[in-house]
């Protein structure tokens, strides 16, 4: 059985200013989501699932169905604020919805098989994804899940801080992972702070980008934390339940382990305005070379 993209698309883009989901970077106009799912496709991947908010329904099949038709499977995945559907008897208002995990869980009924999950204004290339089906369809199982570990002096902006996971690995497994908010170059240096001050992190500290794999048993698994989530952060509004808390209380419980999968792949990201030339140029620098086709999908 081949493997699923799972795309989170359904995020509200606040610092970059708009919907950069379907934002054009390729000389073609072509979305960074383009460049996933053809790698993906090039990969072994079987289907691609995006995780949306509804009223962008339209948007994305009129991007994304004339492209994929006859190359992958399509399915789309809406992640809402009704929480009756996980058996919780409450309204909450918020603005946001529940963060990455929840909108992992949003999947639940629509993916069967073994999957990856990726953010939507992420450029990862083409090894990540090869790496990731390799794994999904010879080593994956209900108690070992992956993720991918970018280097983090390969994964800044050069436009201010960032937020990463920093991963702490032994014998190719996370045993912990650490959400650093304020991650940033100084001087050719990574550091980041915290409530003690600055700190410094070896330039080739590997960290998540979201990029994970894993087989249908995490919706189970993850369910029952998210209803505790929702009861412990009700009153706060800007509580999101991540896949990082996922992922570190299977670990921490010995529910599963996370092989750590090494990239040397540089990262390319969006976070700000000011990103997007700097990610066309890195894009037009891998048409040129022969990496990608100029026309991506003709």
């Amino acid at each position: 059985m081949k493997p699923t993209l799972l795309i989170l698309a359904a995020g509200m883009a606040s610092r970059y200013g708009s919907m950069k989901q379907v934002d054009g970077f390729g000389p073609n106009g072509e979305t960074i989501i383009d460049y996933s799912i053809y790698d993906a496709i090039k990969a072994g991947f079987g289907k691609v699932s995006f995780i949306i908010r509804e009223e962008f329904l339209d948007s994305f099949k009129a991007i994304f169905e004339p492209k994929l038709a006859g190359r992958i499977e399509t399915d789309y995945v809406f992640q809402s604020y009704d929480l009756t559907q996980f058996g919780i008897d409450k309204t909450i208002e918020r603005a946001k919805p529940w963060g990455t995990a929840h909108a992992v869980l949003a999947a639940r009924n629509q993916i069967n098989e073994p999957f990856c999950v990726i953010n939507a204004d992420d450029f990862y290339g083409y090894e990540a994804f090869e790496k990731m089906a390799e794994f999904l369809t010879t080593e994956v199982a209900d108690d070992n899940y992956s993720l991918m570990g970018y280097q983090v002096d390969r994964t800044l902006s050069d436009y201010g801080s960032v937020s990463r996971g920093v991963c702490k690995v032994e014998d190719g497994n996370m045993v912990e992972i650490n959400e650093r908010t304020e991650v940033y170059f100084k001087d050719g240096d990574v550091f980041y702070k915290d409530g003690t001050g600055e700190h410094q992190l070896p330039n080739d500290t590997r960290v998540s980008m979201n990029f994970w794999g894993f087989t249908p048993a995490v919706f189970k698994q993850s369910e029952d934390m998210f209803k505790r989530f929702v009861d412990a952060n009700e009153t706060n509004p800007k509580a999101e339940f991540f896949i990082p808390l996922v992922a570190d209380e299977l670990i921490k419980s010995g529910t599963a382990k996370f092989k750590v999968i090494p990239t040397g792949n540089k990262w390319f990201g969006v976070t700000y305005k000011e990103d997007k030339p700097i990610v066309q140029a890195s894009i037009s620098e891998l048409v040129e070379n022969g990496t990608y086709p100029a026309n991506l999908w003709s």
